[in-house]
């Protein structure tokens, strides 16, 4: 039934694809007769079926294009403080509002995985888990460098700084896909870091994993047990190790092509948000919106509905389809 019910919407187009080239067909066979009246509907016929048969061919190609086998799954995000000290922290709470509200407007589940928090509010790191059918469909071009030029909350003379915050995305990954053998881990155990007072966790719950081939290192303590905060940071690493497996396929695939788009590396400026000329500007597709206020309150369907579009775009071309 699911597949059954992947299939419908290509079906739908295809049937109506191919009912838009009859009744095309039609009206260019009434538009050669003799009878001015009908000469004319067809003619106007014509010029509407078209550009309506253009658009669903290009529709076509698209949906028959192969699908990232991400694209449905949950979503894991990553933010963490750059260039800017406080101020960068701060902006990286920033972001993870402007993504909890995009969320939310969709309805989609946001579940803290790990952060670490200044004491003014900002996050040095934070992870979180978005829990929604085509999360990382939508979230997946968000990863690489945003920047954020502003006078900080600290700046006592006015002057404008530029910070940086970087966001990975990365795709929730289930225990069956990604084996990791016991040998290859090392976990520490720890006492949870906080502000102090009853926060402060008494008992050694946070978890320190290492995944020893790679170096990777994975921390959580926001649970209250170890067994939570082990199955929070096991979740996290396997996404970290599914995302280099699947750069490294998409490299064999495809390395002399590959766009901003299509990588998401860290390294990569994306996105500027300029407070003092309330404007949002997307680096890699060059638009911009002149309404930062309802960006960071998480409208940012502007940026995603033309980097999927780029997107498509180029897979299209690269396939020979975009003729």
């Amino acid at each position: 039934s699911r597949e059954r019910s992947e299939l419908e919407p290509l079906i739908a187009t295809s049937q109506h694809y191919r009912l838009a080239i009859q009744q095309l067909e039609e009206a260019r066979s009434l538009s050669e007769t003799e009878d001015e009246e009908f000469r004319i509907l067809a003619i106007s016929e014509i010029e509407q079926l078209e550009p309506e048969i253009d658009r669903l061919e290009l529709e076509l190609k698209g949906m028959l294009l192969p699908q990232d086998a991400r694209d449905k799954r949950n979503v894991i995000m990553e933010i963490r403080a750059g260039t800017g000290g406080d101020e960068a922290a701060l902006f990286a709470a920033d972001l993870f509002r402007m993504y909890n509200r995009f969320a939310e407007r969709r309805r989609w589940k946001v579940e803290i995985l790990s952060s670490n928090e200044i004491g003014i509010g900002g996050f040095k790191e934070i992870s979180f888990l978005i829990k929604g059918q085509g999360a990382f469909s939508r979230l997946k071009f968000e990863s690489g460098v945003h920047r954020v030029q502003r006078v900080p909350v600290t700046e006592s003379q006015g002057r404008i700084h530029t910070s940086a915050a970087t966001v990975a995305v990365l795709a929730e990954v289930d225990e069956v896909e990604i084996a990791i053998p016991n040998s290859d881990l090392r976990v520490d155990v720890y006492k949870s870091a906080g502000a102090g007072g009853q926060s402060v966790q008494k008992n050694a719950t946070a978890i320190r994993i290492t995944h020893l081939p790679t170096g990777i290192v994975v921390q959580c303590q926001d649970e209250r047990s170890q067994l939570q905060n082990k199955t929070r940071a096991m979740s996290i690493l396997r996404a970290r190790l599914y995302e280099i497996e699947e750069e490294k396929r998409q490299a064999e695939i495809d390395q002399d092509r590959r766009s901003q788009v299509g990588t998401g590396q860290r390294s990569e400026k994306i996105r500027t948000y300029n407070y003092p000329q309330s404007r949002v500007t997307d680096h890699r597709i060059n638009i911009s919106s002149y309404n930062l206020p309802s960006v960071m309150d998480g409208e940012i369907d502007l940026f995603i509905d033309e980097l999927a579009t780029w997107e498509e775009a180029d897979r299209l071309a690269a396939a020979g389809l975009n003729d």
